[in-house]
């Protein structure tokens, strides 16, 4: 039990090594993404065209996200044995649409299950081949079985409740379903909760009036409620790392520049980082500032044809200005929750860098 306690003692800097890892990839994937929206003249990622390789080469940027920073969670407790079955289990809890909290369930999981095996006693003969092959093998089937046959299917289930619930709500009370879409949005920006929501309203916006040639005007204000609620907590975060940077590390205040660029053309991602090294803080905060954004935009009925959402799709809407300032509110809540909830980084004055100072990838330490 000691053993075990010495292990997640750590579990922030667990969680900061993946993150560290994860941001490039992020960064990458989320802005070459967005520039094949941008680029592209439309408000959704293109599917044919010359910019087609463009989303293909940012969508894989993205897909990478998870499993890099599962992987690297569980390198930082466990060294390389824990990349193999940390990565696999990631690219796993991607597959099955667990998002990233199933990417930091999978790594912190998988560096425990190699802690364990790396104390099992072996003949001298074997010694060398442990952590080359036998920890690997046995480490990622039993992570990846747990990930596939304990952790997915309560997820689908979910999932699909939470379609059909959707489905069944209908436009009836637009605060109340503003209110669940724009919190299903900013609970796991870009994993399975915000497809569900994400999803939801891009059907009903594919469904195009003959008479108008638009979506019904239901469609559209549940779109703009969406589009509202993906671009705060991208913009919220780079907001507070300027405002306040003192309660950033220099990572995060770099990941809030990029940050910025992506939550003004819609991809929610540029969150991540923040949410995975300090989730109980910042997604509470995105959880209200863009549940409260998106209830404006339906109520104000801001009107968003577009199955996309960010600032590119404002000059679409019904009411632009409406658009802008449902989005502008949410920021600020969730800016300023930030910002009161998270505590001053600690600055180090010691010459050499050691464990408790923040996390980069200098001071990363990896075995040769």
């Amino acid at each position: 039990m000691s053993d075990f306690i010495s292990l997640m003692k750590d579990t922030r800097k667990h969680l900061m090594t993946g993150v560290s890892y994860m941001i490039p990839f992020v960064v990458a994937g989320g802005v070459l993404l967005a520039l094949s929206v941008l680029f592209s003249g439309h408000s959704a990622v293109p599917t044919t065209g010359n910019l087609l390789n463009l989303a293909k080469i940012g969508s894989a940027g993205l897909s990478l996200m998870v499993p890099i920073l599962s992987g690297y969670i569980a390198f930082s407790m466990v060294d390389r044995p824990g990349l193999a079955p940390g990565i696999v289990s990631g690219l796993l809890a991607t597959q099955i649409g667990a998002g990233f909290i199933g990417g930091i369930i999978s790594g912190l999981v998988s560096g425990i299950i190699v802690f364990y095996l790396k104390k099992i006693k072996v003949p001298a003969s074997l010694q060398s081949v442990m952590p080359i092959f036998i920890i690997p093998l046995v480490g990622t089937l039993a992570v990846g079985a747990l990930m596939m046959w304990v952790i997915g299917e309560p997820i689908a289930s979910i999932m699909m409740f939470l379609s059909k619930w959707l489905a069944g709500m209908g436009t009836g009370n637009v605060i109340v379903l503003g209110l669940i879409l724009g919190a299903m949005i900013g609970f796991d920006m870009g994993g399975p909760i915000n497809k569900v929501a994400f999803s939801f309203g891009a059907a009903m916006v594919g469904t195009i009036d003959k008479v108008t040639g638009l979506p019904s005007q239901a469609a559209m204000l549940i779109m703009a409620g969406i589009g509202v609620a993906i671009c705060i907590p991208p913009l919220s975060m780079g907001l507070a790392t300027l405002i306040a940077p003192r309660k950033f590390n220099v990572e995060e205040q770099n990941s809030g520049k990029a940050a910025i660029i992506m939550g003004l053309v819609g991809i929610t991602e540029g969150a991540i980082p923040f949410a995975a090294s300090d989730p109980l803080r910042v997604i509470p905060s995105n959880v209200i500032g863009s549940s409260v954004g998106a209830c404006l935009a339906m109520w104000l009925g801001a009107g968003n044809p577009a199955p996309w959402g960010g600032w590119i799709v404002a000059f679409v809407a019904q009411k632009p200005l409406t658009y802008i300032l449902a989005s502008v509110v949410g920021i600020v809540i969730t800016t300023a929750m930030v910002i009161l909830l998270k505590p001053d980084q600690k600055i180090a004055v010691k010459s050499k860098p050691t464990v408790d100072d923040d996390f980069s990838l200098d001071n990363l330490k990896i075995m040769e």
